[in-house]
């Protein structure tokens, strides 16, 4: 990889690990610039993951007061996401590499649309935190919650992008406390999903990952885990959104183009 490669990825790394701590979707600035350098979807993916786990241990380090008096919760919910992140991962490793070329199109649309309707969903999850009345309580739909989480981490293992804003949907939805109290729980799960995915990289397919990829990745969006956790609440998530949803059309447009020949 080139200077100015490495630079591009750098930045992406950074940008992600910043909006992956406040937002999510991260992936979405990250897996763009890598298939835009050349890299198949499927490598690309693989190494993205395990590269924003350490911008994942920064972000969750970061929002660590949020996770106060949440450890019952986290308990519960964390084998259901890390067993997601398993079955996610088993997919990617075990499809044959052309349904992930096929598929990935269809999740980059599925992520760009939660990040586009996320205002509408955030709007909507504070309405119910407003109106304790009508919120859906923990126990009377706890398996509910659970099977969530689950699926959410299946698709997290499989595609990492806008896992986070999904669960953040979940979680606000279906917890009491704060939207910060989600986000912060959000960033745990997340984080064991792409853990668990890792690891099934490094165990199954170690020759398909990237290493240079990997390190510019973790270094830099573990930087921007910190800056996020900092001050990612001051930027503009207008912005934010615009910019991740012209990157996903730029993938979208790469992949579909590959597709086609």
């Amino acid at each position: 990889m080139d200077l100015f490669s490495g630079t591009l990825v750098s930045i992406a790394g950074l940008w992600a690990g910043t909006i992956n701590a406040v937002v999510g979707s991260g992936t979405l600035v990250t897996f763009p610039v890598l298939i835009a350098l050349g890299i198949t979807p499927v490598v690309a993916s693989m190494s993205n993951a395990m590269g924003l786990v350490a911008g994942g241990v920064s972000g969750a380090v970061g929002y660590r007061r949020e996770l106060k008096g949440r450890g019952r919760q986290l308990l519960r919910l964390l084998p259901a996401s890390l067993l997601g992140g398993i079955s996610g991962a088993w997919l990617l490793l075990h499809l044959p590499e052309a349904v992930f070329h096929y598929v990935a199109p269809f999740l980059i649309v599925l992520a760009l649309l939660m990040v586009v309707f996320q205002p509408r969903l955030q709007a909507w999850v504070r309405n119910r935190e407003e109106n304790p009345e009508h919120a859906v309580r923990d126990k009377r739909h706890g398996v509910l919650l659970v099977v969530l989480v689950y699926l959410a981490g299946v698709y997290g293992g499989y595609f990492v992008a806008a896992q986070g804003i999904l669960l953040v949907g979940i979680l606000g939805v279906f917890l009491t406390g704060t939207m910060q109290n989600a986000n912060a729980m959000k960033n745990i799960l997340v984080l064991g999903v792409n853990v668990v995915a890792a690891v099934s990289y490094l165990l199954f397919a170690f020759d398909r990952i990237n290493w240079t990829v990997v390190l510019l990745i973790a270094f830099s969006s573990a930087v921007g885990g910190v800056l996020g956790a900092k001050i990612g609440r001051r930027l503009s998530p207008t912005v934010l959104r615009a910019v991740i949803f012209a990157l996903g059309l730029v993938a979208l447009g790469v992949m579909t183009a590959n597709l086609l020949k």
